[in-house]
């Protein structure tokens, strides 16, 4: 019983930045390389796994296109994900330029969608919290990571437009 209580006092495995640049570095490439069919991913409800989309922004001081592939799940018509730097404490450049051009684009595997981003408060973040914590691989894991960021991690709602 004491071996549990030291492994959930433990701060959780996070890989280091160096590998987890190389990782989307690699999720890009091969965004490109397929013409837009890899990594991108369905979510599963029955398998309770999130899929993957790109996240097409616009940049809050440069103007132009940014784009990034995220993790994300269903919640009816909205895409909802975490703004989160790999579990890093800064804000990921993605969510900054959100706040600053809430319009964006997303691609999916049935194609690009106009969307709208903002941040879930009060009930509706606490209930999409607990349907992620819930997915395969978080259970009470996800606010141990959490925990690691001085920050609450916002959860980002994409809306149709």
């Amino acid at each position: 019983m004491a071996d549990v209580a030291r492994t959930e006092d433990k701060p959780p495995w996070v890989p280091p930045l160096w590998f987890k640049r190389a990782a989307w570095a690699f999720q890009r490439r091969m965004y490109r390389l397929t013409g837009g069919r890899y990594p991108l991913s369905r979510p599963s409800a029955e398998r309770r796994t999130s899929g993957l989309l790109r996240l097409r922004t616009v940049g809050r001081r440069t103007g132009q296109e940014r784009a990034v592939i995220l993790a994300y799940w269903e919640d009816g018509r909205n895409f909802v994900t975490l703004a989160m730097n790999g579990w890093e404490d800064p804000p990921p450049a993605w969510w900054l330029n959100l706040l600053a051009h809430p319009d964006v684009e997303v691609d999916t595997v049935d194609g690009p969608r106009r969307v709208h981003g903002r941040e879930a408060v009060g009930p509706e973040r606490e209930r999409l919290w607990a349907e992620l914590a819930a997915y395969r691989g978080w259970g009470k894991g996800l606010d141990r990571y959490a925990a690691l960021r001085s920050r609450p991690t916002p959860v980002v709602v994409l809306e149709p437009r």
